[in-house]
């Protein structure tokens, strides 16, 4: 039974399909406080919040079971990424569930600027006709420049071409052809600034992005701009902005994101050409329920061990993906740890490679999986899929990723791990009906099932050196249930792994290394 806590206000149809649930309980504490979130968080699985809610470090360091926090929108701002990340907590949100409704409200407040809407509608309630005073200008025409085309801005960009305007896109992740097949022009940020008579903000808040919009790049603008943002507040730097409204270099300008929200200081809304709403994008009926719905099926998906895609701290497959690369993420986990139990010294780098069919996928799960498998011996049960890659980082170990062509096998996952006494390589594939297999230790090619327990040996290849290991196994009871042999030349070294029954005690290992021609002797528990 998996205890779920929904800590603020989220649409009754998603919570619906948790309490559908036979394996779920749900608690449903809209408006918890710090201090009683605290106190009860100890007790759960799961939290799901909106912005609201501050997921602090002392709030994941008190949830002890903790295994995924759900933010019903988009920006993951109220939560500590890097405490959860460390802890191993996944978290999730519902980036698609409010698209529409957002890149609607960005039309919806450019168009209010053209045409002054908000002004003259106050203007008659206060009792004035002031028609000359509020000529508006038309949207067709125009260039409009979009910074950040993903979901929303791309969506955006098709709203705009039904109203004829010229779209100019930046986002650093956009190609040509791509910007072509939406009917867009690529642009650079330069290039938006100076062409733009709209510009529509859609990135995320990063130190990239942060204070974009400021003086520097507002003089680069052309006189009479328009600028929205439905973004994240602290894009648009909005002393600067106001300096520019007021100057009248930018003609009108509107705000739906603030950087404290509610803002401390309500003065800046006294600017006449500046329009705004209380972070309204994402509040239609329709996208309440959408990110309702979208973050609690990933919860769920994430309690029961299924495929999720929309993690923010962890590599993610499409489902359609993740069927075909699900039986390599085992596989890559026992290199990983295999690797781990040879390893001499502390790990410097890690470089996976892959080839094969498995170069058409995204193979980054298959790199997390291997850290995941590396690090456990080390770490036990607290190393997971979400931060493996933490502890990387944190330890300062480098980690490459790379595919490649390889006519041997179907798919292979070599690894190379160099570590301040010298460098493991090691190479695992799947044979028929997904049969895990070792295929490479060093520079000897092998054939060996990496589970139960397993005996690594390196010794010379000379006639005795197996038996004698038989019989010291023998002498403790201790039954050998495979055995593979690698070696390079007739009368060279040679490797071999042997499968035992049962777990070989220090004073047998120390008798095994004692033996004249083995040079190293390892246990590996899989």
């Amino acid at each position: 039974m998996y205890k779920v806590l929904i800590a603020d206000n989220v649409s009754d149809e998603g919570i619906r399909l948790l309490l559908d649930a036979p394996e779920f309980e749900v608690s449903v504490r809209k408006g918890i406080s710090a201090e009683e979130l605290l106190e009860e968080i100890p007790a759960y699985h799961a939290l799901i919040v909106r912005s609201r809610t501050q997921v602090t470090k002392e709030v994941l360091e008190a949830g002890e079971k903790l295994k995924v926090i759900g933010r019903a929108g988009v920006g993951v701002d109220n939560i500590d990424l890097e405490a959860a990340t460390s802890r191993g907590v996944v978290v999730v949100n519902a980036p698609e569930g409010n698209t529409i409704s957002t890149a609607e409200h960005t039309v919806a407040l450019m168009m209010a600027l053209s045409r002054h809407i908000p002004q003259a509608n106050q203007s008659l309630k206060e009792g004035r006709w002031d028609r000359k005073k509020f000529l508006g200008t038309e949207l067709t025409g125009k260039v409009l420049g979009i910074i950040g085309f993903g979901r929303v801005g791309s969506t955006v960009a098709r709203i705009a071409q039904g109203l004829n305007m010229q779209v100019l896109a930046y986002d650093p992740y956009i190609t040509e052809e791509r910007a072509r097949d939406m009917g867009v022009t690529a642009a650079s940020l330069e290039e938006i600034f100076a062409q733009a008579d709209y510009i529509t903000v859609h990135t995320p808040k990063t130190p990239e992005t942060e204070n974009l919009i400021n003086k520097e790049t507002l003089a680069k603008m052309k006189d009479g701009v328009r600028i929205i943002n439905c973004a994240r507040g602290g894009i648009v730097n909005q002393e600067d902005l106001v300096e520019a409204l007021r100057s009248g270099k930018v003609a009108g300008a509107a705000l739906d994101v603030f950087p404290e929200e509610p803002p401390k200081d309500y003065g800046i809304f006294a600017t006449p050409n500046l329009i705004a709403t209380p972070h309204l994008g994402a509040s239609t009926v329709e996208a309440q329920v959408n990110v309702a719905v979208d973050v609690i099926k990933e919860v769920m998906s994430a309690l029961r061990g299924e495929p999720i895609t929309n993690a923010v701290n962890m590599p993610v497959l499409r489902p359609e993906a993740f069927a075909k690369v699900k039986p390599f993420l085992s596989l890559a986990e026992r290199l990983g740890k295999f690797t781990a139990q040879l390893l001499p010294g502390a790990i410097e780098s890690v470089s996976v490679a892959y080839s094969g069919q498995l170069t058409e996928f995204n193979v980054s799960p298959l790199t997390t999986a291997v850290l995941k498998g590396l690090f456990r011996p080390a770490f036990g049960s607290e190393v997971n899929s979400v931060n493996a890659p933490y502890l990387a980082r944190k330890r300062g170990i480098k980690v490459t990723e790379s595919k490649q062509s390889n006519g041997n096998y179907s798919n292979l996952i070599q690894l190379e791990v160099q570590t301040d006494k010298g460098t493991r390589k090691m190479a695992a594939t799947l044979f028929a009906e997904n049969q895990p297999r070792i295929v490479q230790i060093g520079d000897y090619h092998i054939d060996a099932i990496p589970e139960g327990y397993l005996l690594v040996t390196r010794h010379k290849d000379r006639p005795g050196i197996i038996g004698a290991v038989g019989t010291i196994l023998g002498d403790a009871e201790i039954n050998i249930a495979s055995m593979q042999l690698g070696r390079s030349d007739a009368g060279g070294e040679a490797v071999m792994v042997l499968g035992v029954d049962q777990p070989i005690p220090p004073k047998v290992l120390k008798k095994l290394v004692r033996y004249p021609d083995i040079d190293d002797v390892y246990f590996v528990r899989l």
